[in-house]
């Protein structure tokens, strides 16, 4: 049975769906697949097609009549959408991994994908019921393949290729974090290339100059622990209520406290980049709770009442020194970018952090001061969702990257190509950081050299 936090966004009636003729659409396909497979991903569900020409690719004319279905599992839920071109959100259900989140204290691989194998046929078959649809009316299937755990990116990138060989249905591969930031496309309809966004999640800050679609360059990554992660970290220290998810329970807790109280030092103050790092930050916070004799076995809700007053000032100052370091970042990103593209406008935010208000407001005063706009898509699009990976699917299956329909009767032990890590762009000169704790092993090319390079073969 699905969890019931299963959120939906504008559930329609049947709609009146103008697909495209299976006759002339097979014919593009046709045209598009016998292009040189040496251009393509190796046994991938992306496809680095190049630019096709309009005669073959779906055109402006035509951009309302596709029907993606978008299915993310990289990390703790089961999220499926379907998503129209003009940018209609037929539906989307999401199955919460909440209750294993409480029960671990974070996310447990094994037993995320458990989840997602319990539930993934269940969350695409209603999502195609709320939009008043079968699999016969969908276009195309998108699907993340990376970054994020395998296990769970299996689950997906199995169940779609499934159901793409059924119906004999072009597959797109997805970036998860291109997906978070097309996503506010959708919403931001003045939202054009170039612009800056700043990705950040439980496993991912990220600022990136989106240049084009697949084109992106990457100012700033975090260099140990994310944002998210330090959330999650320091709301289960604080013996939070982890139900709704560790950044929400500290923000709520946060309002009740002095963020002046506790004195946390600002992050990578001595390294003038736009990299972020939460590592220390959690260290500060760790040997705060054990000096203040806080006991982390005794849930919020049975602290004291001078107990709860303490907890909440460590939230209130943690928070603090966490967002003055995106800030900071941001400040000094918007100065790289507009080095590189003076015309930029707008800053996007995404990812699930960035659904916490206090976030949002101070991003605000940084792109205010700057004269640009902030973009943040409405919470239940920060968060991870199948409307993201389907609205990617859609708009790189207009320039005609995508993969044919896998073959209906794929055996079991196919091997799928996952990207656990894979970059988004390529780094900026500027951007690389002597942190002693940077990661550096990249399995995958990023995104943008294989697209970029596909092109430069035409």
């Amino acid at each position: 049975m699905l969890s019931s936090a299963i959120s939906r966004l504008n559930f329609l009636p049947k709609p009146s769906i103008a697909i495209l003729s299976h006759e002339g659409f097979k014919h593009c396909e046709q045209r598009l697949w016998n292009l040189n497979r040496s251009l393509l991903y190796s046994r991938s569900c992306v496809a680095s097609t190049p630019r096709v020409s309009s005669s073959c690719a779906p055109t402006r004319a035509s951009k309302d009549d596709l029907v993606v279905l978008g299915i993310e599992t990289s990390c703790d839920d089961t999220a499926v959408a379907v998503v129209r071109s003009n940018g209609e959100i037929l539906s989307q259900v999401i199955s919460s991994q909440s209750e294993l989140l409480a029960r671990y204290g974070g996310v447990a691989p094994k037993m995320a994908e458990e989840a997602h194998s319990l539930v993934i046929d269940q969350v695409v078959e209603e999502a195609l019921d709320k939009a008043n649809l079968t699999a016969n009316n969908l276009s195309a299937v998108a699907v993340t393949i990376g970054p994020g755990l395998s296990l769970c990116l299996r689950v997906g990138v199995r169940k779609a290729r499934k159901l793409a060989g059924a119906f004999n249905l072009p597959i797109i591969g997805v970036h998860h974090m291109e997906a978070h930031a097309l996503v506010a496309r959708i919403i931001e309809h003045d939202l054009h290339f170039p612009f800056l966004a700043l990705l950040i999640s439980g496993g991912h800050n990220l600022l990136v100059l989106a240049r084009d679609l697949g084109h992106y360059i990457q100012l700033g990554t975090t260099i140990d622990d994310a944002i998210g992660e330090a959330y999650d970290k320091t709301a289960k220290w604080l013996a939070l209520d982890l139900r709704k998810s560790g950044g929400p329970a500290l923000e709520e807790l946060a309002k009740e406290g002095n963020a002046q109280a506790v004195k946390f030092s600002t992050p990578m103050k001595q390294h003038k980049d736009c990299n972020f790092s939460y590592a220390g930050l959690k260290t500060q916070v760790r040997l705060a709770i054990e000096s203040r004799n806080i006991n982390p076995e005794i849930p919020i809700s049975a602290a004291s009442i001078q107990e709860r007053s303490s907890r909440a000032d460590i939230a209130a100052s943690f928070q603090r020194i966490a967002v003055l370091h995106l800030e900071e970042r941001c400040e000094r990103a918007i100065d790289w970018a507009r080095k590189i593209d003076p015309s930029i406008k707008h800053l996007v935010v995404s990812g699930g952090v960035a659904s916490n208000k206090y976030v949002r407001s101070r991003l605000y005063t940084v792109v205010e001061k700057n004269d640009l706009k902030l973009v943040c898509p409405p919470p239940n699009l920060c968060t991870d969702n199948g409307v993201m990976v389907a609205w990617t699917g859609i708009e790189h299956f207009r320039m005609g990257r995508f993969d044919p329909p896998p073959p209906a009767d794929e055996p079991e032990d196919f091997v799928y190509d996952l990207r656990p890590r894979w970059p988004l762009g390529e780094e900026y000169a500027e951007g690389r950081s002597e942190a002693r704790s940077r990661r550096t092993a990249r399995i995958h090319p990023s995104l943008t050299s294989i697209i970029q390079g596909s092109l430069q073969q035409q």
